[in-house]
């Protein structure tokens, strides 16, 4: 777990670990999961992949043209891959930094990629396409059009079932069946989709500026109103017990357990002096990560605290965090083009 504690009413400073630099800002990040690599990707294409403990440059990858939109690593951390703005999806060689397969994902833009935690599959959307391939670039599934375009996907943990949320809906697919499994319908539009890491819940950000939430099992759900911003900002902890939201100059921690959050209100962090641009909790640990549009990066234990415990300003604002496999370490991609890993 990251070291960080307060010794009296200030934040402790972050420190710096290593830093690196991309031709334009830093539209996504990733680490290996063994933690011995970083991949960033630039909204102009480009991505490099870095050396986790030290930072140094150990391949830069051509990305795609018009623009790199997602990234991700296999479980098991032997296949990466990445999609973007010229409707490809791309399977790259970590040994020596070259292209390996190039698919077409269905779309002039593919938006989101996702591997699935439990087999070696690559989900990625484009447009109203959601597909299906194997490591080798074999087509495995198509699944039927979406009716409007799709938002984003995520698998839940430990699962074969895959979240895909489009307008007014979200639907669960598996590997071995092209009809989804379920759909939760709710008349809005929906920007980003996050699991609970028990399976329990999902929740979306809305174009609204609110945040729905679905009980799975019974399908109930509910909403979260009030935000001053569209929320693009959504984190759960470890334990599934509390949900952290962005869609404001503030994280808002709310608290799921027992009845849930319904009629309650959140935990507000105050630090940040802009929107907060991005949030991620530890994969094992009580401490979030916030950073926000004023380039300030704060770590907080929202269960036990409103103010943060440790916090770096950086010269320019926040647009990626990602803890690293071990919770020693948060990465931070920033609108300048500098990946920045703390410990």
């Amino acid at each position: 777990m990251l070291g960080v504690k307060r010794t009296s009413g200030l934040p402790t400073d972050l420190k710096v670990c290593w830093q690196a630099d991309l031709p334009d800002h830093v539209v996504a990040l990733a680490w290996s999961p063994g933690g011995t690599v970083v991949a960033a990707a630039a909204v102009n294409g480009p991505m490099v992949l870095l050396d986790g403990p030290t930072g140094r440059v150990r391949h830069t990858l051509a990305g795609h043209d018009f623009g790199t939109t997602a990234i991700g690593f296999s479980r098991d951390g032997v296949h990466f891959a990445s999609c973007g703005q010229d409707g490809m999806v791309r399977m790259w060689d970590q040994a020596t930094g070259k292209e390996r397969l190039a698919l077409d994902g269905g779309a002039p833009w593919v938006e989101r990629l996702a591997w699935c935690p439990t087999d070696c599959l690559l989900a990625t959307s484009a447009g109203r396409k959601l597909r299906l391939w194997d490591p080798q670039g074999r087509l495995v599934r198509e699944y039927p059009e979406h009716s409007s375009t799709i938002a984003d996907i995520q698998w839940k943990p430990r699962s074969r079932e895959l979240a895909s949320a489009s307008y007014g809906c979200v639907s669960l697919w598996t590997p071995d069946r092209s009809e989804p499994l379920r759909r939760f319908e709710w008349k809005g539009s929906q920007l980003v989709l996050v699991w609970s890491p028990d399976g329990k819940y999902l929740a979306t950000g809305d174009q609204d500026c609110t945040v729905h939430f679905w009980i799975v099992q019974v399908g109930e759900d509910l909403q979260m109103s009030g935000y001053p911003r569209k929320v693009r900002e959504l984190a759960w902890d470890c334990g599934s017990r509390f949900l952290a939201t962005g869609g404001g100059d503030m994280p808002c921690v709310w608290d799921c357990s027992g009845k849930g959050p319904a009629g309650t209100t959140p935990k507000q962090l105050a630090g940040h002096e802009a929107a907060v641009s991005a949030l991620a909790y530890q994969h094992s640990g009580p401490l979030l990560a916030s950073g926000g549009d004023d380039g300030l990066l704060a770590v907080w234990q929202p269960s036990k605290s409103k103010k943060p415990l440790a916090a770096s300003a950086q010269d320019s604002g926040l647009t990626c965090l990602a803890w690293s496999p071990d919770d020693k370490r948060v990465a931070a991609g920033l609108e300048s083009g500098r990946v920045v890993v703390f410990h």
